[in-house]
């Protein structure tokens, strides 16, 4: 699963070797028995096993980045997933260069997407994105997040 605009996809290479680098850390046979925790990779890419559960999505909030590109990865479970233009919305809480992130508010227009075990997606710097929403309840989630440098 890949979803962005023509001028993301232009902008950047997805192939390029540090996200390489990420899908190679995917690919790990033993992604399931990793506990929760980062691994810094090659090329300034680091992936963490996260383990949380799933809240409505009225509880969860949009966030951003600048300096990194998220790969989420969903190793078991289910989880709702969405994605908005940041151009196109409010800013709630300021960018926190030492975390990477700025929060915003709900949006009036996103896209929402199922993920279910085995799913990744790709959000680039531009793509404000509202992740650990439930589906139907809350349910445990294992989840990888690769950082991939701008």
């Amino acid at each position: 699963m890949f979803c962005t605009s023509i001028q993301l996809a232009e902008r950047y290479n997805f192939l390029e070797e540090k996200f390489k680098t990420g899908y190679e850390f995917l690919r790990r046979a033993d992604l399931n028995h990793l506990e929760a925790g980062s691994f810094p990779l090659e090329n300034g890419v680091v992936a963490s096993v996260q383990i949380y559960t799933t809240v409505p999505s009225d509880m969860a909030r949009f966030e951003a980045h600048e300096k990194h590109f998220d790969i989420q990865f969903i190793i078991s479970g289910e989880e709702m997933f969405e994605v908005a233009d940041k151009a196109l919305l409010q800013l709630d809480i300021a960018y926190d260069a030492e975390k990477d992130t700025a929060f915003y508010k709900e949006p009036d227009h996103k896209s929402v997407i199922y993920l279910k075990a085995g799913d990744l997606i790709i959000v680039a710097p531009e793509d404000a994105h509202k992740p650990r929403c439930a589906v139907s309840g809350s349910s445990e989630v294992k989840k990888v997040l690769v950082k991939i440098p701008v």
